[in-house]
């Protein structure tokens, strides 16, 4: 371990193309290594009051750092709870904001405004706002307590938000960091504690829900985004992911199971000084073997601050695919695709039936009779269904001819589930068909969505969504 260590810091000056893929591998080495130690490293600490002496930087990167080994074991910090308490029961989802004191402006009050006026009373039961308060200004802390619990008293009282802060004593050293990527020193300090921030607030979040949503603390929410977001994870049944984002802005609206807490949290502990918090969340991702981005659209979370948390600099970024209103978004139920169209390299079926962005299904000339079936794994009852073909680059790969069925009693055959009875919904036009309220227009629960090529056409075919609402609620993932 210790010349592992020893080689991360001889490459401290090297670009960032020959630093990426050896971080990689090492991180690679340490995660297989740790499947065969069963010695975890703990924190032995007991509480300290406000204003107690803390120990020299290099004690605390020692005793912080004690045995790499274990990934799945929570790191025993002693939190100061300085507003709320845990409740027993398990919620559905925890939101982890961490936050310091900002140069200019502060968004703190507002992102928590938004997340509870845009949940309704039965999301606000499912779920938990925690603050990490990471600066170590404790005046500017007691200040800001206070603030938050005159203003968001009923929802302490009801366990749903809680401030917490990990005592500087815990933290590694800030002093003597390495200069990756030619970052001024304040630059290097400020990320490097920024890790450190996010993993103590994950390390406490680790058994408060089932899946835990990061933010940042300059945040504005879209309207009802805890359904949004059941709609997709219930989508996503018995499909493997780390990592799904419902912003394509740094830390913003990045969504994990919190059985993966602990080792992201002791992950941002071993490399907070190596670069940025979203690049460790990448590596993160890949090094459990989710590839690719999974990101959906529209984005439930909006970047609201117009002064960074570093030096209070402007940063006025927006994600342009946010939409104030989610609960629009399809809930596609899970489901078996089939075709007998050619497809065109990896864009394979499933792409057209998934909300991740620039995700579709390309396929080469369809036939008369040629088809694209889903199969849902359970019956529902369907209110809308809408289907786009086509790109904007690629406007003339549309269904020129097609018809859009549904369909009941499936039945088991050599090739597969099919449904043995259809009825016609509607024509495309123009590359597109939505129909409204299908479930008043059929009289049964729909197992099958069919659309059938009626015409030949020379041109290739691209599905590019194929978007489902059913009447039925979101089922509570337990």
């Amino acid at each position: 371990m210790r010349l592992l260590w020893k080689s991360v810091d001889k490459m401290r000056c090297f670009r960032k193309r020959s630093m990426l893929p050896v971080l990689s591998f090492l991180v690679t080495s340490l995660l297989f290594f740790s499947l065969y130690m069963d010695d975890g490293y703990v924190l032995d600490a007991e509480k300290r009051q406000l204003g107690e002496i803390h120990p020299s930087t290099s004690e605390r990167y020692v005793h912080t750092f004690r045995d790499l080994s274990n990934f799945s074991g929570s790191i025993n910090v002693t939190y100061r709870y300085l507003a709320g308490i845990p409740l027993p029961r398990k919620k559905f989802l925890t939101i982890g904001l961490a936050s310091v004191k900002r140069k200019r402006g502060n968004y703190l009050l507002e992102t928590i405004k938004s997340i509870f006026d845009q949940s309704s009373y039965e999301e606000l039961k499912e779920i938990v706002v925690v603050v990490h308060l990471a600066d170590f200004d404790l005046v500017w802390c007691e200040n800001l307590v206070q603030e938050i619990t005159r203003k968001f008293a009923h929802h302490i009282i009801a366990g749903r938000l809680l401030v917490i802060q990990a005592p500087e004593e815990y933290y590694p050293s800030l002093d003597g960091l390495k200069r990756n990527y030619n970052d001024p020193e304040d630059r290097v300090r400020f990320r490097s504690k920024q890790n450190v921030d996010y993993a103590f607030l994950l390390n406490f979040c680790t058994n408060l829900s089932h899946f835990y949503m990061m933010l940042e603390d300059d945040v504005r929410c879209s309207r009802n985004f805890l359904t949004a977001l059941k709609k997709v994870i219930t989508s996503r049944e018995g499909s493997y992911w780390v990592m799904l984002e419902f912003s394509k802005l740094g830390y913003i609206g990045k969504l994990y199971h919190s059985r993966d807490l602990p080792r992201l949290a002791h992950f941002l502990l071993m490399f907070y000084q190596e670069m940025p918090c979203d690049w460790l969340l990448i590596h993160f991702r890949g090094l459990l073997a989710q590839k690719d981005v999974i990101r959906f659209k529209p984005s439930l979370f909006q970047h609201m601050g117009y002064y960074s948390s570093y030096k209070g600099v402007e940063n006025k970024l927006k994600d342009d695919d946010f939409e104030e209103d989610s609960v629009d978004i399809p809930d596609n139920p899970p489901a078996s695709i089939y075709t007998n169209i050619n497809v065109f390299e990896n864009y394979d079926a499933t792409k057209a039936y998934s909300s991740i962005v620039d995700e579709y299904f390309w396929g080469k000339p369809p036939c008369t009779g040629d088809f694209f079936i889903i199969i849902f794994n359970r019956s529902a009852k369907v209110s809308k269904i809408k289907i786009v073909t086509g790109t904007e680059d690629r406007q003339s790969d549309i269904l020129h001819h097609g018809a859009l069925e549904v369909g009941q009693k499936s039945v088991e055959t050599k090739q597969g589930r099919h449904c043995s009875s259809y009825i016609t919904l509607g024509e495309f036009k123009v590359g597109s068909i939505e129909v409204q309220d299908v479930d008043h227009k059929i009289g049964f629960d729909i197992e099958c969505v069919r659309i059938v090529v009626t015409a030949n056409q020379k041109e290739w075919l691209i599905i590019r969504t194929i978007s489902l609402w059913t009447t039925q609620p979101i089922n509570q993932l337990k």
